[in-house]
């Protein structure tokens, strides 16, 4: 199963979610599969969903003045980096996956990685250590379950894959291939596997 997110140009992007309890290792396996994509060829856009409401921005800043002001959307650039900042509505709910994939900047990522976001729709990485004594956050029992990454041997069935946690090269590479079979035109990567 594949589940392409439309950015808002209507290209087409692969995303999947990276799932777990808290303290799986999502981040840190994000971490280590990002080198692994960039030199296939990927540009990968990475989305963190966060639980409990956060400020990226500072009060006093000009940014945060200006937005509290009522700007709908304030970019802060340098030679170094920038970052688009935007205020949901008061009691807005959580925004879904493909809201959050669309802001990213049209034909700049070839492939989304999620961090979260257990509770859509959307083809997800299950990552589970046995040994924190937490049970699975989704598999078995969720169809969107393509991956179990796991740091021991687990009993999967087909069509969903055991990845190993500890060979985050062979995490990448089914995300690549993966991506590379969710879209059309494929995005073939440059390495020699």
């Amino acid at each position: 199963m594949r589940n392409i997110l439309r950015l808002e140009t209507g290209e087409r992007v692969p995303a999947i979610a990276l799932v777990g309890s808290s303290g799986s290792g999502k981040t840190t396996l994000i971490e280590a599969v990002l080198p692994f994509l960039k030199a296939y060829g990927y540009r990968v856009g990475v989305v963190k969903h966060a639980h409990r409401g956060f400020e990226i921005d500072r009060p006093g800043k000009d940014s945060f003045r200006v937005r509290r002001a009522g700007a709908a959307q304030v970019l802060v650039g340098s030679n170094r980096q920038w970052a688009l900042i935007g205020d949901e509505p008061p009691g807005a709910e959580d925004p879904q996956l493909a809201s959050l994939v669309a802001r990213f900047a049209p034909g700049e990522i070839d492939v989304a990685l999620a961090e979260g976001f257990s509770h859509e729709a959307v083809p997800k990485i299950e990552v589970f250590r046995p040994a924190y004594g937490r049970a699975p956050r989704c598999w078995p029992g969720d169809p969107h379950v393509v991956a179990v990454a796991s740091d021991k041997d687990l009993p999967v069935e087909p069509p969903v894959v055991r990845l190993d946690l500890n060979r985050p090269e062979s995490v990448a590479e089914f995300i690549a291939d993966w991506a590379t079979s969710s879209r059309r035109p494929a995005v073939r990567p440059r390495s020699a596997r």
